[in-house]
């Protein structure tokens, strides 16, 4: 499902545990970072996609998180012009994602990346919360970095989040609302 603009509706999950670390995963065959995240169906909601791509991706199910909150609305990002399928129809030129900020109930053994038959990550570890906003792929990282700073008020309500290390600095939310 693409947008009439060419984006991909699609959710990010953002784990907090209680120490205030994030849940940092490694995309199977490649060197590459990210938060779970996962395109809707035409007949879900932003809510159900997440919960079946944290399982889908993570092995964790709705008793294993708690929402604490999300994105007003759609955070956008282009793909570079090397990963736009040209012959595709309609053309995807990017992603457009709700993100949810989830507090782990569980416990780290409950995190099985290998339910499904193709997983999309090998690894994965707790880092700080800012950690991702520097280390995701280029074309993410607007999108991380906006995520990150609308959710941070509500899990630093759960724990006391490390500064930020970076210079990087957020001009207005680029968010537009769902509709």
């Amino acid at each position: 499902m693409i947008d009439p603009d060419g984006y991909r509706p699609n959710v990010g999950i953002i784990l907090l545990n209680p120490h205030g670390r994030v849940f940092w995963a490694r995309r199977v065959t490649r060197d590459g970072w990210q938060f779970p995240q996962g395109g809707m169906r035409t007949d879900e909601t932003p809510l159900e996609a997440m919960y079946r791509e944290l399982e889908e991706e993570t092995g964790l199910r709705n008793e294993h998180v708690q929402v604490l909150g999300a994105t007003p609305g759609w955070l956008r990002y282009r793909l570079p012009q090397r990963l736009v399928r040209q012959r595709q129809r309609p053309i995807c030129i990017g992603q457009k994602q709700v993100w949810f900020l989830l507090q782990m109930l569980g416990s780290d053994t409950d995190v099985r990346l290998d339910l499904t038959h193709d997983p999309e990550f090998d690894q994965w570890r707790w880092v700080d919360f800012w950690y991702p906003a520097d280390h995701v792929v280029t074309f993410k990282r607007r999108v991380y970095q906006q995520a990150l700073h609308h959710l941070a008020p509500v899990a630093a309500l759960i724990a006391p989040l490390a500064p930020r290390e970076s210079g990087w600095e957020l001009g207005p939310l680029a968010c537009a609302r769902s509709g």
